[in-house]
């Protein structure tokens, strides 16, 4: 058989699979049809029983400190403080209420991707990113200690996120497609969760509901949730044509939004194991870089490449966003709504952090 015969098999076969996949896509199409066939859905159930929701938030304070794009930030789960880490090389734990620097932090490598603030007790913070490690620092100390307090190395690939569970615990995920467990003071790894095919970008933890268990999202387009106890996955969630960029339990962690490069937002139900909503318009054609949900679940937030922000109503149309909150001047990177509910942050490109109420 020549060279010609063999690429034009090749090329048959590539055909033929094709129209395989489409086949099965159009057999899920057809079979979710059917499943939703009588069901007026939840927005019509919630017809007449659910109030109106408040004007849109408007910038309160606009925190200014930073001399790079900012691409992370994280509230604390005491207070009105957040932590944010930005490509100057540093960590900046501020008052968001007093538009105040607490502390800030020179970091070894300027390539940093996430931050995270220790939520129980609040006097630790950490980052990692393109050194492939978790930097832990102490803060709130009586004499300020800007040594590292903990190392921790173990992935193979640059740290997407991290979360601590408590002061003694922490979860890193990282583009060699795992995530970590981390024994903090031991600065050893407790368990490894591997079952990804692509770098995974985001995690989503909620330590006062369920510590025992947690949300992963990766460019596999894949949302997985994972039971610490075991290290196994225990339910796959598929919908997303593209990277998952961000994820983010719901306040009762029985649900999950999340954000990807496909331009749509969705809302999973883990009780009904699958996708209920997807957040979709016809004018938005870039990425989600991350997603957050209000104090009462209602509202999922999230961060544009085209320097926006919006807001959709879970129990509204999935074509119509809520609102628009403009006025950062570059990509925003991240953002979070504070555990009293009572505030936003966005962080962005433009090295501002924006606070919303």
């Amino acid at each position: 058989m020549g060279r010609k015969d063999i690429m034009t098999e090749i090329a048959d076969r590539i055909a033929e699979a094709k129209k395989k996949v489409q086949t099965l896509k159009d057999q899920v199409l057809a079979a979710r049809e059917q499943k939703l066939a009588g069901y007026n859905g939840i927005r019509e159930i919630a017809q007449g029983k659910i109030s109106g929701l408040k004007p849109a938030p408007k910038v309160r304070r606009t925190l200014k400190g930073h001399f790079g794009k900012i691409y992370a930030m994280h509230w604390s789960g005491t207070g009105n403080e957040l932590v944010s880490a930005s490509q100057d090389g540093k960590l900046i734990v501020w008052d968001a209420m007093s538009n105040t620097k607490l502390q800030a932090i020179p970091l070894r490598s300027l390539w940093v991707m996430t931050c995270a603030y220790e939520p129980s007790m609040g006097n630790l913070v950490a980052c990692g990113g393109l050194d492939n490690l978790c930097s832990i620092y102490q803060i709130n100390q009586p004499t300020p200690n800007l040594r590292i307090h903990r190392e921790l190395a173990g992935h193979d690939g640059y740290l997407s996120c991290c979360r601590f569970i408590n002061e003694n615990f922490i979860l890193t995920s990282s583009g060699d497609q795992t995530c970590m467990l981390w024994d903090i003071e031991l600065g050893v790894a407790k368990q490894t969760f591997a079952d990804h095919d692509g770098d995974v970008m985001s995690l989503s933890i909620l330590p006062s509901v369920d510590p025992n268990m947690f949300i992963s999202g990766s460019c596999d387009s894949l949302a997985k949730v994972w039971d610490i106890r075991t290290g196994q996955c225990t339910m796959t969630l598929r919908g997303h044509e593209s990277d998952i960029n961000s994820v983010c339990l719901f306040p009762d962690g029985k649900s999950f939004g999340t954000g990807s490069d496909d331009t749509t937002c969705r809302y999973f139900d883990i009780r009904a194991c699958g996708e209920v909503a997807e957040f979709r318009n016809e004018n938005i054609v870039c990425g989600i870089t991350s997603v957050s949900v209000s104090h009462s679940g209602r509202i999922l937030f999230a961060g544009y490449d085209d320097y926006n922000c919006l807001a959709w109503d879970i129990l509204g149309p999935t074509d119509k966003y809520l609102y628009r909150l403009q006025g950062h001047e570059n990509r925003v990177s991240c953002l979070g709504v504070s555990p009293s509910g009572e505030a936003l942050c966005t962080g962005s490109w433009d090295a501002s952090l924006k606070i919303w109420a």
